[in-house]
């Protein structure tokens, strides 16, 4: 053993074994940083935010449970959908847009322009209508409640989309108003309903949300499309009404007549829950949709906000947004989560 040991190693045994512990050495150093680099660490480092929900004394429902950042599967339509918007700000018909994703099966999303604020014109009858509809599970008869309108409102501004609306002199149940204020956007039965709403339930309900409590006082509310998808979100998850109060909610958005936006974008029948609304003046108009649609026992939820010059070139924005992510979402294969 002595005289092997003592025997001296050819220089070019040598020279090979160093290169073969240098080439070993970089391989696993690369594959530790590719697996470091994985799809499934960078999820597993981006925190988890927990909204729940406070008022109780021994428990704490959960809200939303999300990751806070962005879906990276999802930079593609990401993508695709800052460069219709680009498309559109070049011709100077759009001033500004912002999309909200959300895949309801796998829990990801996307978000364009998520700083931007915008009038909330009649999206905020959501909120309203969630309102009413705690109003009711804490005071059971609410919704059976009888209103007159007995005088008119004054309006701020005219309505490009008009619908029915309840007629002056007539009665109608607190339930009877939600569905013309949902269903056709009629802004007296909004008012009417403003009118006699409990002003504590929906400035609750915004801080539950975490959002900042409404100030009636003011002329205007202002969301981004990430603060509102949380109305609609809420809805859908039925964590913070009733199934049957969340059901009813939804029903009545999937009864909504509004069919200048989203809806063009997708297949006529397909089923959606959706509330639009306009805004502005007449230096710039904004034009909003936010919709669940239930696409295949895929549904997934999308919400656009835009200023522009005109109501034509907004709801062809929004059809446009629709139909690119209707086709990202109807040739994924359905999620096994």
């Amino acid at each position: 053993m002595k005289r092997i040991l003592s025997k001296k190693m050819p220089l070019a045994y040598v020279i090979g074994l160093f290169v073969v512990v240098v080439v070993a050495t970089v391989g696993i150093t690369q594959w530790m940083q590719n697996t470091n680099n994985a799809p499934t660490s960078t999820a597993q480092n981006c925190a988890v935010k927990i909204k729940r929900l406070d008022g109780y004394q021994h428990i704490k429902p959960i809200m939303f449970a999300d990751e806070e950042c962005p879906s990276e599967s999802l930079s593609t339509l990401n993508q695709s959908i800052s460069s219709i918007i680009g498309a559109y700000q070049q011709t100077q018909t759009v001033t500004a847009a912002s999309v909200y994703f959300r895949d309801y099966d796998s829990a990801q999303w996307t978000v364009v322009n998520e700083t931007e604020e915008y009038e909330s014109g009649s999206l905020f009858k959501v909120p309203v209508l969630i309102t009413f509809l705690k109003m009711e599970e804490e005071n059971h008869g609410v919704l059976d409640k009888k209103i007159s309108y007995s005088k008119p409102f004054s309006l701020a501004k005219e309505v490009n989309f008009n619908s029915k609306h309840i007629e002056l002199g007539k009665q109608y149940t607190v339930r009877e108003l939600l569905q013309y204020m949902i269903v056709y956007s009629d802004n007296n039965a909004t008012s009417l309903l403003i009118a006699n709403i409990n002003k504590n339930t929906i400035q609750k309900l915004f801080e539950d949300l975490g959002m900042p409590k409404p100030n009636f006082y003011a002329p205007k509310f202002y969301f981004t499309v990430q603060g509102f998808s949380l109305f609609m979100r809420t809805i859908y998850n039925a964590s913070y009404l009733s199934k049957e109060n969340s059901e009813f909610a939804a029903q009545l958005l999937s009864q909504s007549d509004f069919k200048e936006g989203l809806l063009k974008g997708i297949p006529n029948g397909t089923p959606v829950a959706h509330k639009f609304g306009e805004a502005g003046d007449q230096n710039q108009v904004q034009l909003h949709e936010s919709a669940i649609i239930y696409l295949d026992n895929k549904t997934y939820l999308l919400t656009v906000m835009t200023k522009g010059k005109d109501m034509k070139s907004l709801s062809k924005l929004l059809a446009d947004i629709s139909k690119t992510v209707y086709d990202t979402q109807k040739s994924e294969p359905l999620s096994s989560l």
